[in-house]
């Protein structure tokens, strides 16, 4: 049950007066459906009145708070019902009118009355060689000047939702947080100089000028850790809860996985050796195996769980490998495939196409064990797939499914291990938000052999010399990939679409061209993928479906359109396609220059691409230049969102977050104590509360 001390909050926002229906659904638009949502959507900017000038000293754009005689009201002519209302308002230093759209001429009298002075606050903006203020955000009578405050904090809208209604709608939610209970140690309140939770919050939305909204802020600080504490113990108190199940010890006697090792055309790297060392220490032991692989495009993680898994194919259990897509799922089948001959060991590839009888062997052949190995993709979480002893779940990918998704596959069996892989580097802030349940191995050595892709950013000008040396490359024996950020044309997105695309670089090179994106039937994807990695097309215009999963030894340049609008992780995801083979890979940024160039930003992370290959390195980067949303390039499911806290900013908070969750878990597992009932309530509020759910039920 939610503690009662926070049921205020889970309430909806209809529940404030003045916000019926229609305005509360504009509002969630913006913030959420609960009070809660909007006391947690943080101030944009903030309106300062302290500037009280002389009109004649006010500059165009600035905001000021003046004190106007109204001389004149300035109605629209009849003939023009529509042009606006002005009204010529003086201060004895010069003149300046009050522009309003859309008034009603009776509430524009009453509000400014011929004669009378006013306390007007808004923006000066010089029209011509005339000053006007169009739609003041403040008139007040001198004489109530106190019910003017000194400033206002500013909050993002949409369309249809006026400043003054959100202003009052976050005021009326922040006005029902109650006292909370002291949660934070007290030794971390003093050594950060947190006031309470309450206070903070408070602070928040009541910022005196733009240095309160900065991130560093104490208040915004207090808020922030608040955040990443009950996201850590979340994750603490699920990890703990996994390991106190219990799993089970397989303890194979190598032969299987001796075999396939021997079948391999190279040996395995330090990385992938240690890797597979942590990953037996963990199949071997009693308790359950949640791990997580970062390995860095073309590491070989995908030989690291094959090896995995044939450990506890050994043991006389099977395994599982599930990739997000189908030609993923098809590339690693197809990888595997001859090192599991070389072990004797039977497999299937279960994909959404499998239909009838076909589908029904092969499920009968999982549930009977005669099959110890399935490779499939989402097909794998349906109900009627059952397995007669599912040891080992493997997940390619992971920020692409959910964690709910994660645990339903381990319901699949009883004391299932899980080994989670994932080719794009992850900062260690978002590893330690995303994968705090799991332990964690790196393989950052690449393979013996493996050359450096050259990389160049070229403005997309030059379209014409690409196109050219895509000619050259093609014509001494490399293939292509020509990347596109959409499917197809949109207006609202000026960026080339990978259909409109195709047609031109088909009119080019005829047949040799192929084209793949996500809006395709899989038979048709499949189809085009198969002609490029068997050399028949000799380009692929694709959109970011290639990302993972296509492997063609020969391709040799990658070209990506409007590189600027992807996360720098994930255009080194697309990088590392060119180059597997025995010939150098040339990577292509092509980017759009607007009327002021580049940003400083966009140079900066397109420069850290071109001078490292290190994934790890470029993810770290990506994380300091545009923050943990864009880091990655798209929200992944797997990524938790935070309201308040920003890991790249508040990265010192969430390592203390992560010891102190650490230490609770270790002392309180239960949240038994006093403090463990406070943090009960923290849980709630910032809706980790699975966490308390799956320790009632185990």
């Amino acid at each position: 049950m939610r503690p009662s001390v926070l049921n205020p909050l889970f309430s909806d926002i209809t529940t404030l007066p003045g916000v019926g229906p229609k305005m509360a659904a504009l509002i969630a638009k913006v913030a959420g459906p609960r009070l809660v949502d909007l006391a947690f959507t943080m101030p944009t900017g903030v309106i300062d009145r302290s500037y009280r000038p002389q009109l004649a000293e006010t500059t165009d754009g600035v905001h000021a708070t003046l004190t106007l005689t109204v001389e004149a009201h300035e109605p629209p002519p009849s003939d023009r019902p529509r042009s606006p209302y002005r009204i010529l308002c003086s201060d004895g230093s010069g003149y300046i009118r009050l522009v309003f759209f859309r008034a009603r001429r009776d509430w524009l009298e009453k509000q400014l009355p011929e004669g009378e002075t006013r306390l007007v606050s808004g923006k000066i903006e010089e029209y011509g060689s005339q000053r006007q203020m169009v739609h003041p955000d403040a008139i007040i009578d001198p004489e109530k000047e106190g019910d003017m405050p000194p400033a206002e904090a500013v909050y993002p809208l949409t369309a249809g939702l006026q400043q003054k209604v959100m202003q009052r709608a976050v005021q009326g939610a922040v006005a029902q947080v109650p006292d909370m209970p002291e949660w934070q140690r007290r030794d971390i309140l003093q050594k950060e100089d947190f006031a309470p939770f309450t206070d903070a919050l408070r602070d928040v939305h009541s910022p005196l000028s733009r240095l309160d909204l900065q991130e560093s802020s104490l208040p915004r600080r207090r808020l922030a850790y608040d955040e990443l504490l009950a996201s850590q113990l979340a994750l603490a108190l699920t990890r703990h809860r996994q390991r106190a199940k219990g799993g089970r010890a397989f303890r194979g006697d190598g032969s299987l996985a001796r075999a396939a090792e021997s079948a391999l055309p190279f040996a395995l790297t330090g990385d992938q050796q240690k890797a597979l060392a942590e990953i037996r220490e963990d199949l071997t032991a009693p308790r359950k195996m949640v791990r997580l692989v970062q390995g860095d495009v073309g590491s070989g993680k995908t030989v690291v769980g094959l090896l995995a898994a044939l450990s506890v194919i050994e043991a006389g259990a099977q395994a599982v490998l599930m990739a997000p897509t189908e030609i993923l799922a098809r590339q690693h089948f197809e990888t595997m495939e001859p090192l599991l001959e070389a072990a004797g060991v039977s497999s299937v590839l279960l994909t959404g196409r499998d239909k009838g009888q076909e589908r029904q062997a092969k499920l009968r052949a999982l549930k009977e064990g005669f099959v110890k190995l399935a490779v499939g993709t989402h097909a794998v979480f349906s109900d009627d797939v059952e397995f007669d002893d599912l040891g080992l779940a493997i997940i390619d990918e992971q920020h692409r499914f959910g964690v709910q998704q994660r645990l339903k596959l381990q319901e699949k069996g009883a004391g299932t291990d899980v080994l989670v892989m994932t080719a794009t580097p992850i900062p260690r802030t978002l590893a330690l938000t995303a994968y705090g349940d799991m332990d964690v191995s790196q393989i950052r050595e690449k393979p013996p052999g493996r050359k450096p892709v050259d990389t160049r950013a070229v403005p997309i000008a030059r379209l014409a010399d690409v196109v050219e040396g895509v000619a050259r490359a093609i014509s001494a024996g490399g293939q292509v990939y020509w990347v596109c950020p959409l499917v197809e044309a949109n207006e609202d997105f000026g960026a080339t679409a990978a259909e409109e695309r195709f047609e031109e670089i088909r009119a080019r090179f005829g047949e040799a061209a192929e084209l793949v994106h996500g809006k395709m039937k899989a038979a048709e994807k499949d189809a085009a993928v198969s002609r490029f990695a068997r050399g028949d097309a000799k380009i692929l215009v694709a959109t970011t479906v290639i990302e993972v999963g296509v492997n063609a030894p020969d391709a040799t340049v990658i070209v990506i359109e409007h590189a600027e609008r992807f996360g720098l992780a994930q255009l080194h995801q697309l990088r590392g396609r060119v180059g597997r083979g025995d010939k150098p890979g040339s990577c292509i940024l092509l980017y759009a220059q607007g009327d002021g160039g580049l940003s400083e930003t966009t140079k900066a992370r397109l420069n850290v691409l071109r001078q490292s290959q290190d994934g790890f390195e470029i993810a770290e980067e990506d994380l300091r230049l545009r923050g943990a949303g864009d880091a990655l390039g798209t929200a992944q499911s797997g990524f938790p969102e935070f309201a308040l806290a920003n890991l790249a900013e508040h990265q010192n908070l969430l390592e203390t977050a992560v010891a102190d969750a650490k230490l609770v878990v270790d002392e309180d597992p239960e949240l038994r104590s006093e403090r463990g009932e406070a943090l009960r309530v923290l849980l709630y509020l910032f809706q980790r509360d699975d966490a308390i759910k799956r320790l009632r039920s185990g």
